[in-house]
């Protein structure tokens, strides 16, 4: 496997040095023949490599964050031996859950920006955790399971979790957060992606497509740059800082000639 020539195509460095890491656990999971895995991916990461492990025709892999609806996952790669009892009990192994239960006095007082930003002051690295998943006596915490004992520890450190209970669980025991939506209408002139964008997040078209460009838009999982794509009924359109949204249903036009796009988002 030349993998200069694999990744000549990728012109960013960061792209370049993720799937030049997911090209040595491929290695290794043939020559070892075992599971291997990587860190947790962003969504764009995630996009990255489903297209490139498209591209070199690899097919032995998963893509799991500890439940379905997960944002950020681990990519795990297996050997052709590995059948799908011994995959899924393998990925209950590489991840588990820190819970934080708040005292009383605590209860709906912190919001995923809190726990996420203790764990970036502990200076512990943000590719080791997945999704954080908010409630209001606390939150339950996706991690890599090597990763779990140091954030045990580290975290009562930190003067907002001091009275909390802070414990490690397995993935199964996973609090998984209520999916809530709620349906909104907008009036776009076409169903180009830039329109639907500045809509979405409340902005205006040439900022709507700066975010574009900075590849924090996904439709259907897919990081999308092309201002003109055309966006279709039940396409799935995530903003990276401003959520996720469902095309579901074209409800008529103006007089104008501009669309009225019936949304349903993900609160």
């Amino acid at each position: 496997m030349d993998k200069q020539q694999l990744l000549k195509d990728y012109r960013k460095q960061e792209d370049k040095i993720c799937l030049s890491q997911v090209l040595d656990k491929i290695e290794f999971s043939k020559t070892r023949e075992k599971i291997e895995y990587t860190d947790f991916l962003d969504m764009y990461q995630i996009s990255l490599v489903e297209n490139f492990l498209r591209k070199i025709k690899f097919e032995n892999y998963e893509l799991y964050g500890g439940y379905e609806e997960s944002e950020r996952k681990v990519l795990i790669l297996y050997p052709e031996k590995y059948d799908e009892k011994m995959i899924e009990k393998n990925q209950n192994k590489i991840l588990q859950v820190i819970r934080i239960k708040l005292s009383e006095e605590e209860y709906g007082k912190y919001s995923h920006r809190n726990y996420l930003g203790g764990i970036v002051k502990l200076g512990l690295k943000r590719e080791k955790v997945g999704d954080i998943l908010v409630s209001d006596d606390g939150a339950d915490i996706i991690v890599i399971s090597d990763f779990a004992e140091i954030l045990k520890q580290e975290l009562p450190s930190l003067t907002r979790f001091e009275k909390s209970t802070i414990t490690i669980e397995e993935l199964v025991k996973l609090r998984k957060k209520e999916v809530r939506r709620e349906e909104i209408k907008i009036i776009v002139p076409s169903m180009r992606l830039d329109n639907m964008v500045s809509d979405l997040a409340r902005t205006s078209r040439s900022k709507a497509a700066q975010i574009i460009k900075q590849e924090r838009v996904f439709v259907n999982g897919q990081n999308e740059t092309k201002l003109s794509k055309q966006v279709k009924l039940k396409d799935v359109i995530t903003i990276r800082g401003k959520g996720r949204f469902v095309i579901k249903e074209f409800t008529g036009t103006t007089r104008s000639g501009r669309t009225v796009v019936l949304i349903e988002k993900y609160i």
